[in-house]
């Protein structure tokens, strides 16, 4: 195997096992169905042109292609069931398409066994992209990576029933683009900032999605502590599983807590009203092991960001897209065997206090008190934001986040989302003239929100938002990361402070590029991007 697409990666790639538990063949296998899937895209673009529009083929893609982002599925046979039904749907879809000639992965027929699809995934993975040019190669990676962070999106807000049929193919148009062979390095690069642009019609979409569904975030006290009795922990990011399990549990004597990335959901109006809704337990991602073993109850696994749940095999369950060999699979909106298991475990025996955490600061709770912001800065009492966001991991240098938190000066705000924010989430830094200097803007998914602030702050003071006084001080993980990031980069958005590591499939030109026209630079010391960004 051959695998660099997150920051994790071993020594600039994983070739036995990967950092995040994989194996060679479960990559092998994630590399076959992506080469698959934009054969698919292929037919789908030729069949749209010819008049038809497959809502199911669709969804698959963005389906397929998300499964393959990091830390979402590590089941094999999960793997094989995706890549033969993404051929049975090609080949169906070539009769929408008639006179059509295909070839590449179009016409590719897969092994009929795991270990022949294996030794096929080899032959379409990275190490054997038949393009040369080491810095075409790394902008087409770049592309790749950012679709699997745009496919995240579009599936979230696709479970929400919020699809755009433009958005659908524009992604596959990207995906069959990865596969040119004639590219200068001005379309690689233009492709990559159509990704981004693509990102934001997904995340505007989904931020549609979650808002009409759920209400509008507003600022709300989180409880970190336990409240005695039985207990459910939902991490991931899927807003409508945690609604569905706040339904099924409701009356049970169950109550029902976020981890990760699921923190912000205690901002929604439609999933705060639930009394059993008893708080958030644990940190980042990258915790679980050590969290999810101490947890007294079971464990729904949501979207991505799972890891080997050996130790509490028993405990955890998945749903959606998410996969492990052994532990139990929900589907259909049906988590009997969460609650069942949750029913039989012990549960906290007493309460806790461990303090409480602010969030629900997305566009319309902060725009809401957009006079006094802009008052405050008018008048110097806010010398400067930062977005200090993304996310969080487990290699070393990540302390610089929460060190350059409690290093801005008093008279900053911090606007924060993602998992990055355990870093510092729990911090006590005030507020500037009621203004808390802790403003969690939400998930990773709610990127779109503090873009929709910046560019509302950039409207309010009639300038650029390169000319406002706000840093974005980011740290990257995974695809999602890269799909924002090239957003930013369409959008024009420069100065952005990137760590704690660059990523191994961006080379020297590339970021000499990135550099020269957006003036990105990874991050220094604290003390020495405080003393730069504050001028």
């Amino acid at each position: 195997m051959f695998c660099y697409q997150c920051e994790q990666a071993a020594k600039g790639g994983c070739t036995k096992i990967g950092v995040c538990g994989k194996t060679d063949n479960t990559a092998s296998l994630q590399d076959l169905l992506l080469y698959l899937t934009k054969g698919l895209s292929q037919v789908a673009i030729a069949a749209r042109e010819a008049g038809t529009e497959d809502a199911a083929v669709d969804r698959f893609t963005a389906e397929a292609v998300f499964s393959t982002l990091t830390n979402v599925n590590f089941d094999d046979a999960r793997f094989v069931k995706l890549i033969n039904e993404c051929v049975s749907m090609r080949e169906a879809l070539k009769t929408k398409a008639p006179g059509v000639e295909f070839d590449g992965p179009a016409v590719y027929t897969p092994a009929l066994d795991i270990p022949g699809m294996v030794a096929q995934g080899k032959e379409h993975g990275v190490e054997n992209d038949p393009e040369t040019n080491e810095d075409l190669k790394s902008l087409k990676q770049t592309l790749t990576y950012g679709l699997k962070g745009v496919a995240a999106y579009i599936d979230h807000a696709a479970i929400l029933g919020y699809e755009d049929n433009e958005l659908y193919a524009n992604f596959q148009g990207l995906l069959a683009a990865t596969l040119s062979t004639d590219l200068t390095l001005e379309q690689c690069v233009e492709a990559g900032l159509e990704c981004g642009r693509v990102n934001i019609r997904a995340m505007e979409l989904l931020d549609e999605a979650n808002t009409s569904t759920y209400g509008h975030p507003e600022p709300t006290e989180v409880k970190l502590g336990a409240t005695a009795g039985k207990a459910i922990l939902v991490s991931g990011h899927d807003l409508k599983d945690l609604d569905v399990l706040l339904k099924q549990t409701e009356g049970k004597g169950i109550n029902i807590y976020t981890h990760g990335e699921m923190l912000p959901c205690h901002g929604y109006p439609e999933l705060k009203k639930y009394p059993h809704f008893a708080g958030h337990y644990g940190t980042a991602w990258q915790n679980q092991k050590k969290e999810f073993a101490e947890f007294p109850g079971s464990i729904l696994m949501t979207t991505n960001c799972i890891q080997d749940p050996k130790n509490y095999i028993d405990a955890i369950f998945t749903t959606g897209l998410v996969g492990w060999p052994g532990a139990v699979h929900v589907s259909n909106d049906d988590f009997t065997p969460v609650i069942e298991k949750a029913l039989a475990m012990p549960g906290f025996p007493e309460d806790t206090d461990k303090g409480t955490v602010m969030v629900g600061f997305a566009r319309n709770a902060v725009m809401s008190v957009a006079g006094t912001v802009i008052d405050a800065v008018k008048a110097g009492d806010i010398r400067h934001f930062f977005l200090v966001g993304g996310c969080d991991g487990a290699k070393p240098g990540r302390n610089y986040y929460t060190e350059f938190v409690e290093k801005a000066p008093k008279d900053t705000i911090i606007l924060t989302l993602a998992c990055g924010k355990f870093r510092f989430f729990d911090k006590q830094l005030g507020d500037i003239g009621g203004i808390p200097r802790l403003l969690d803007v939400g998930q990773c998914n709610d990127a779109y929100s503090a873009v929709k602030i910046a560019m509302a702050l950039a409207e309010a003071f009639e300038c650029d938002i390169n000319e406002l006084p706000l840093s974005l001080v980011l740290s990257w993980y995974e695809q999602k990361a890269v799909a924002i990031l090239l957003s930013l980069l369409a959008l024009g958005i420069k100065n952005i402070k990137l760590g704690p590591t660059l990523p191994a499939f961006i080379t020297p030109n590339v970021l000499n590029y990135l550099v020269e026209n957006y003036n990105i630079a990874p991050i220094a010391t604290p003390d020495e991007d405080l003393a730069e960004l504050l001028g």
